[in-house]
């Protein structure tokens, strides 16, 4: 082969590679689509968990993607209302064609995704959805909530409530609990009922609310009316705040008050109802405790505070945000080892493996759900006005359980301590 000859070979070898390259990179992305609450009663906490997503779309792009291609998020605003849920799914699967879907925040706004989600034969990962499939018992169904097994989750939510009931000395006798008509607190006070029997308390009071009650102080009166010593809460963010400033408005007496109030995690709830969080003693996910802060996390925070400062959403990050980045985690990591975007293949590879996350590692058990339940319950106190840095690293926070976590004892009665 004379030298010429192979010289045109081998730029023809070279523009053909580069050609390769060329396709590559033109590749289209892999999607994964979503409605999240921007607008409404929960954007709170909807739009932390977007900035915590689009920190994890910015992290597995800068480390090359997935499969070879781009990652982009593809997102609606589901304006926290449920009704709003499947027309948003439907569009996301049948008019965008997204590889993936995952849910928005909250159990109110996962089931009605779930038909959707369904009929389409979707492996779905959700985030915070409580007990969801021990309804639907989907097989491609996954949860990012630390609730523990479906069959047990509900009970999961409020056990460590009712074991501080079982604790006090002496024991408690009666119960009044209130909730919002929605699937999240109907499925919270199912296992609430459950754990009072277990710890011998007799429910005296048992009512719901419609999610647009505005008013709360007829409530905490026909509550206060029955002398309840424990009274048992199960509410959505909007509704906390009224509830939490109608029981001061009354004075409400009793020995232990809280329960599953879904917002006093957050930071902007915090400052804003400040002292009038003192004595409450309420679940959370995830708290920063030398043994829970580990480097991944806390890098992960110190990107992720920057960012809530300037959106003016949940400033310290320590409840959603966390959860949100980690359930793109094991929706990347699984794709990622398994090589595919085939739903069955990815369902099989999440159940049959540990994942690392930055909250640790995390295993799903056959309904989906994680395989062990991991929720605190934990008392405020000292807190003293509007500051944000009293709630800094759990400073006016006392973890009660799970017993392993304890941090100090309850302040009891309630009624001392908040009035």
């Amino acid at each position: 082969m004379s030298l010429g000859s192979f010289g045109r070979i081998a730029t023809a070898i070279v523009a053909f590679t580069l050609g390769l390259g060329s396709v590559r990179a033109a590749e289209p992305p892999i999607t994964i689509g979503f409605g999240m609450a921007l607008t409404g009663n929960i954007a709170a906490n909807g739009r932390a968990a977007l900035i915590a997503m689009k920190l994890w779309e910015e992290d597995i792009n800068k480390a090359g993607g997935l499969l070879g291609r781009p990652v982009k998020l593809v997102y609606y605003d589901d304006q926290s209302s449920p009704p709003n849920v499947p027309g948003l799914y439907t569009k996301l699967l049948d008019v965008d064609k997204v590889d993936i879907v995952v849910s928005g925040y909250g159990t109110n706004m996962t089931v009605p995704a779930m038909p959707v989600v369904m009929a389409h034969n979707r492996m779905f990962m959700t985030l915070f959805a409580l007990a969801v499939n021990a309804d639907f018992k989907y097989p491609r169904f996954f949860g990012m909530i630390p609730a523990g097994p479906a069959e047990t989750a509900k009970r999961a939510f409020s056990k460590g409530f009712f074991e501080t009931a079982k604790a006090m000395n002496p024991r408690p006798k009666t119960l009044a609990i209130v909730g919002t008509d929605a699937e999240s607190s109907r499925n919270a006070i199912e296992g609430a009922l459950e754990n009072a029997k277990d710890a011998g308390l007799e429910v005296i009071y048992n009512r719901s609310y419609p999610p647009t009650t505005n008013d709360f102080s007829p409530i905490m009166r026909a509550i206060q009316a029955t002398h309840a010593d424990v009274v048992y809460v199960a509410s959505y963010p909007g509704d906390s705040v009224g509830l939490v400033n109608a029981l001061h408005e009354v004075g409400l007496k009793g020995r232990l008050v809280g329960g599953n109030m879904v917002g006093l995690q957050t930071t902007s709830i915090k400052t804003q109802l400040g002292p009038k969080l003192n004595g409450l003693v309420v679940y959370n996910f995830w708290v920063p405790t030398p043994a829970t802060m580990n480097p991944e996390i806390k890098a992960f925070l110190d990107r992720y505070q920057p960012e809530a400062m300037k959106q003016g959403v949940d400033q310290l990050g320590y409840y959603l945000p966390p959860f949100a980045y980690a359930y793109l985690q094991v929706v990347g990591d699984a794709i990622k080892n398994a090589g595919t975007l085939d739903q069955d293949t990815l369902t099989a590879y999440i159940h049959a493996h540990l994942f690392h996350t930055i909250l640790g590692d995390i295993a799903f058990g056959p309904d989906g759900d994680w395989k062990e339940a991991k929720i605190v319950f934990e008392q405020f106190h000292d807190v003293k006005g509007n500051d944000i840095e009293q709630f800094r690293d759990g400073k006016s926070e006392t973890i009660l359980e799970p017993l392993s976590m304890r941090s100090g004892s309850l302040n009891e009665p309630y009624s001392d301590i908040a009035h």
